[in-house]
């Protein structure tokens, strides 16, 4: 059960983001870095701020992901500020939110232990110590893991080789000025592919040669420099910046004297593209710079905002930022955000301490999330469930800066320990329990005065604790919110900690205790307005009656509970009393349990909340065994299992659920025999999440047994069957894809399909399936 499954060859390069802009040149640095990431296990880009360290990782690592068998992993750390969520960036971004009673550091590591990854880490600079650890630790312990780092400095790690990353190649002063032979200098590649996205048709040949190689060596060859330098030829000639430049660099006295060259020019070209901007354009882009990745407009507008700067007159300085490269607009699914790259944003961090001013525009930004974390806490139990939990997705590393803010200023850990407490309702919903309790434990020790705050926070932090199976830890911190509760008068806040003390009791198994404590749970939210808390109490005190032989009482009130949040358009809690209702009719009405969870799942996803996703695999698996769909329900426990890992729980930490548990793993297990039990369960461990979902759901065919029996094509589409032959011929996923002229990862896709309908684990099934039409249960030739 300690294992982390693989994850499925559809997922294996997704972390690898987008590039800002095309990558030109750089043929020696990819050669090198490919030829050392072959015979060193760490290799680390170093250079100064702006010379191409990311976007050569980038290249590298989608270059070489096909020589790792499970992919590429890319982590950017630019964007985090507390060293101490270095190891949970890491995990998150692996899959891997939570684990209970273990650091998150041994958890990457059993998780890397046995897969072949590349490991990239971009901007670890800020966090050279933490990093250093870290890499130390997953080298000694992950044989087959390597892994490549961007940083201003080496990581000083035993078995470490670095490459320094050096400015473009520049033409020297004896260069023919020709556009044939300014083309062999990537410098000039970069300078004319950026000068033409500003001016759509610009070309070497029509341009003064002369002015651009001068450009180019001005710049020292500075991938940033050029960007920034190239996006003045809207408004600019050639001379006219060539011009400019000059006359700033001469003034240049910011840096030391004996800082490099390359880093004084960037830095002279920052400042100078600062100048060139409108006072009003230096002040939004000094107060941008509190943001930390992406922010949207209303967000600037708020926190941009003075009484010399409106928010009307904010959203034409945003338009010219971003026209001037200060500001990168991005659009996913019909949403604008904005962006800084890391070295405008310090240097605009940097204007903003110059000017005093950085206190006051933070806690602007901290206001501006504390009112968004307010309305999500107000607009929650409605319909808009799925669209607020995707808008603090993308606020994410925001919501995160604003906490830090919090703990750092005198006075304000109440603030922390609202926003710690409300984001936990989002958080637990993603599934980053171990998260959540890294803010609650730091504001609750930032603030040890009685509050509502504190009790609210206490009571929360005893949850998750409880969901992480850490009684021990939930014991003291809901002793203590019961009796500020009761001396601060808090009825709601009373009834919520009689409520998971309920919890708390039915994970141990003292049934009788938990049926009386969600009682009166139920009786205290009745007399308020906490519809969350009680429609909460009413599915826990429900699943609680029913598995204690008081099914009708326990349905009516799960009925009610549905529907409730039913009438308002609610997702989560309705999904939580669909799968207790599940649970109490598994033994009664199993027609009534299938569809229960099949409803619950179906509305979880919307939100993908993990925890609940994980119940409903659980109980749609004890259902296909009753069904004796023995395979399938194998299946659904190794997808359950992998999700319960991902929101660091299980069955185990609620006595009910671990009972029914282990007796339905014991049924299939004997039904299969442990080879077939074994395959089908890693396979179900295997499935991305949304292939899991959709199998739970049917939404392709079962891998029932009658199928594995049969091997019958005429499941298959007519391009599966075309697929499979190709499996047959021994092609690999690349080579299908060029024979059918299709994508790779959509050839990798029709593969899974495969495997999932004809109910196999390897390729060597498909192939021996095709070739001699019987179903082939255990084929020992290596998978592909």
């Amino acid at each position: 059960m300690n294992s982390v499954a693989r994850p499925s060859v559809s997922e294996r390069v997704e972390t690898l983001p987008a590039d800002v802009t095309s990558f030109v040149g750089r043929r020696q640095q990819v050669t090198d870095a490919k030829r050392l990431l072959a015979t060193s296990r760490v290799v680390t880009l170093t250079g100064p701020g702006g010379v191409g360290k990311t976007r050569l990782a980038l290249h590298v690592a989608a270059a070489t992901s096909r020589s790792f068998r499970d992919g590429v992993r890319f982590v950017e750390l630019a964007e985090l500020r507390d060293p101490s969520l270095f190891a949970h960036t890491v995990a998150a971004q692996l899959g891997l939110h939570d684990q209970p009673s273990r650091t998150t550091v041994d958890m990457i590591v059993e998780y890397l232990g046995s897969r072949e990854v590349l490991l990239a880490l971009d901007n670890c600079e800020h966090l050279i110590d933490d990093c250093a650890l870290f890499v130390d630790a997953v080298i000694r312990a992950c044989p087959q893991v390597r892994i490549l780092a961007t940083s201003r400095q080496s990581l000083g790690v035993y078995g470490e080789t670095t490459l320094v990353v050096p400015p473009l190649p520049v033409p020297s002063t004896e260069a023919v000025p020709s556009p044939d032979a300014l083309t062999q200098y990537d410098a000039v590649k970069l300078f004319v592919d950026r000068a033409g996205a500003v001016l759509p048709g610009f070309d070497l040949r029509s341009q003064d040669c002369a002015a651009i190689a001068r450009l180019c060596r001005t710049l020292d060859g500075i991938p940033l420099a050029i960007e920034l330098a190239t996006v003045w030829l809207r408004a600019l000639s050639l001379g006219q910046i060539e011009e400019r430049l000059s006359e700033r660099y001469r003034l240049l006295t910011v840096s030391p004297r004996n800082a490099p060259t390359r880093q004084r020019t960037l830095q002279a070209l920052i400042d100078w593209s600062y100048d060139l901007c409108s006072r009003p354009e230096q002040e939004l882009w000094a107060r941008a710079s509190a943001f930390s990745g992406s922010f949207d407009l209303d967000g600037i507008e708020y926190v941009g905002a003075d009484d010399g700067l409106t928010p009307e007159e904010i959203r034409h300085i945003v338009l010219s930022l971003v026209d001037k490269s200060i500001l990168i607009r991005d659009e996913r699914d019909g949403h604008v955000r904005y962006r800084m790259l890391e070295t405008i944003r310090e240097y605009g961090e940097a204007r903003l301490m110059a000017a005093g001013e950085h206190v006051a525009v933070h806690r602007r930004h901290r206001d501006w999330y504390a009112r968004m974390v307010e309305q999500f806490q107000a607009e929650w139990m409605g319909p808009d469930q799925d669209s607020w939990i995707l808008r603090l997705r993308r606020e994410h590393a925001n919501l995160r800066e604003a906490l830090n803010f919090c703990l750092t200023q005198p006075g304000d850990a109440v603030v922390a320990l609202r926003l710690a407490d409300k984001l936990g309702t989002y958080l637990g919903a993603q599934g980053f329990n171990s998260v959540t309790r890294h803010w609650l434990d730091q504001a609750l020790t930032a603030s040890s005065e009685p509050s509502p705050e504190r009790t609210s926070a206490l009571r929360r932090n005893g949850w998750v604790a409880l969901l992480q199976g850490d009684a021990d830890a939930a014991r003291p911190q809901l002793a203590e919110a019961a009796e500020a509760a009761r001396k601060l008068g808090l009825p709601m806040e009373s009834a919520y900690v009689t409520l998971v003390e309920g919890v708390h009791a039915a994970s141990s198994g003292d049934m009788e205790r938990a049926a009386l404590l969600t009682a009166d749970a139920v009786s205290g939210f009745s007399s308020g307005d906490e519809l969350s808390g009680r429609l909460l109490a009413m599915s826990v005190h429900g699943f609680i009656l029913g598995d204690t032989g008081q099914r009708e009482r326990g349905l009516a009130l799960l009925e009610e509970a549905v529907a409730i949040s039913a009438q308002r358009g609610e997702v989560v809690w309705r999904a939580w009393a669909l799968l207790a209702l599940s649970f109490v009719e598994l033994d009664h009405d199993l027609t009534h349990a299938e569809a229960a969870a099949r409803e619950a799942l179906d509305l979880r996803r919307r939100v993908s909340a993990k925890f609940l996703m994980a119940f409903a695999f659980e109980i749609l698996a004890w259902v296909s065994e009753r069904q004796g769909r023995h395979v399938r329900a194998a299946t659904l426990s190794g997808a359950a299992a992998a999700m319960w890992r991902t929101v660091g729980t299980s069955p185990d930490y609620f006595h009910p659920v671990g009972v029914v548990h282990h007796q339905h793993i014991g049924m299939v297990r004997a039904a299969l025999g442990d080879d077939r039990y074994d395959a089908a369960f890693r396979r179900g461990g295997d499935l991305s999440e949304q292939a899991a979902v959709d199998y739970a759901l049917e939404a392709v065919p079962p891998a029932g047994e009658q199928r594995q029996a049969s091997g019958d094509e005429t499941d298959l589409t007519p391009r599966e069957k075309q697929i499979a032959k190709l499996v047959s011929e021994g092609l690999t996923n690349k080579e299908i894809a060029a024979r059918l002229v299709i994508a790779p990862r959509t050839a990798e896709g029709h593969v899974q399909r495969i495997l999932i309908k004809l109910g196999f684990s390897s390729r060597a099934q498909i192939a021996a399936w095709y070739v001699s039409g019987q179903t082939v249960r255990e084929v020992s030739i290596p998978s592909n």
